[in-house]
């Protein structure tokens, strides 16, 4: 069989993420962080704080970052999004975006922010940037972004989002669901308000784990309330940051297991996982692209992470996928991919689109398995 769905989660882990969560449940060592002076809940805490600085090291985090820890980035956006937006506050964001912004997004709109959108290529998807200083206004607060699309793959000129949004004191938050891990993810200039992700794709953690990695000085509006531990007699959720994003109890085991992911990618290096993307890449785009019937989309004479995007004519992309997997065990997305306006600007938002997406575990071998069902498929259409 043939995993080509890591965009929607990594199915392959490394070994040392089923082992850190084992410890955690197995043990019986670990009890509840921040609800105890005892050795239980100490040693909890530890584990933690240990992923909370493994996660800044990677993103290269400075003391002006803190890390909180939510399970998956759609709760992280929401989070962040609605702390910091509010009535009046004009949003400036791109047709990349998936619905963990959309929508809560829109529910911003509806009650009184307003929102610009930055178009994208009809063809490639390529964002077209000079429409973020055309949208501007002397309302605007805030500007989110997708570091990479998860329909095409292509990966935000961030550097240049940076500079606007310096230029004009703006607020920065980017979701970097699909380069967390896969893609350099850098917030040590400051300029950025927030990152959000999520564990269970390229950070190899397991599902129900991700985060925020934030600037202590944002002024955050908590949107989920209830116990932290300390300030008990309060009648608010403490506004302090991480805490403001930490009512409850944390997932202890799954946290220990992102750690353990994100330390793999630290050993290894994320050049080194570019470096691997970009020679399954040179075999399959080339290859892809060369086969008659296919239509592609997406930039790739730009910054990429694993994900590809196609249509065979114009098939239906679950009939294609279907295809995929039961005549050839290939595990591969069809659909919208929850992000409507990306496909709008594509015009496939009837058909959708065939996504195959790698990651550190996918060969050469299996990339050309994947050429090679295409070739057989689109040769029959």
């Amino acid at each position: 069989m043939y995993y080509f769905d890591n965009a929607a989660t990594t199915a392959q882990k490394p070994e040392a993420v089923a082992q850190a969560v084992y410890e955690g449940l197995h043990s019986g060592l670990y009890g509840n962080p921040s609800r105890g002076a005892h050795g239980y809940s100490l040693r909890a805490y530890s584990s933690v704080l240990k992923a909370k600085e493994l996660v800044k090291k990677l993103f290269h985090g400075t003391n002006d970052y803190d890390v909180a820890f939510t399970h998956n980035s759609t709760a992280a956006l929401n989070m962040v999004l609605k702390g910091l937006i509010h009535t009046g506050d004009h949003i400036l964001t791109t047709t990349w975006e998936h619905n963990a912004v959309l929508r809560p997004l829109y529910q911003l709109e509806a009650a009184g922010a307003s929102i610009d959108f930055v178009s994208s290529d009809a063809v490639t998807g390529a964002l077209h940037y000079n429409e973020f200083e055309e949208k501007l206004r002397p309302a605007t607060k805030i500007v989110v972004c997708n570091h990479a699309s998860n329909v095409t793959g292509n990966v935000l000129d961030l550097a240049r989002i940076k500079a606007f949004c310096h230029a004009h004191d703006l607020m920065l938050v980017v979701d970097i669901s699909q380069t967390a891990g896969a893609y350099p993810v850098d917030v040590s200039d400051g300029i950025i308000t927030a990152v959000c992700f999520t564990g269970h794709k390229s950070l190899y953690g397991p599902g129900g784990t991700g985060g925020i990695c934030i600037r202590k000085d944002a002024v955050i509006t908590p949107l989920i309330t209830g116990g932290d531990g300390v300030h008990s007699f309060e009648h608010e959720q403490p506004a302090v940051i991480p805490g403001v994003f930490e009512a409850g109890t944390a997932n202890v085991a799954g946290i220990m297991g992102l750690a353990a992911g994100v330390n793999t990618i630290l050993e290894h290096s994320v050049d080194k996982a570019v470096a691997h993307q970009q020679e399954l890449a040179s075999i399959f785009i080339p290859a892809i692209r060369a086969i008659p019937n296919i239509t592609c989309y997406g930039d790739y004479n730009s910054p990429h992470v694993g994900v590809y995007a196609l249509n065979i004519r114009n098939a239906e992309s679950a009939v294609v996928s279907d295809i995929l997997w039961n005549d050839y065990e290939m595990a591969t997305r069809p659909g919208f991919h929850c992000a409507p306006l990306m496909h709008q600007q594509l015009h496939t938002e009837t058909q959708g689109i065939v996504r195959f997406s790698f990651s550190s575990f996918t060969t050469t071998t299996d990339v050309h398995a994947a050429v090679q069902a295409l070739q057989q498929i689109a040769s029959r259409a």
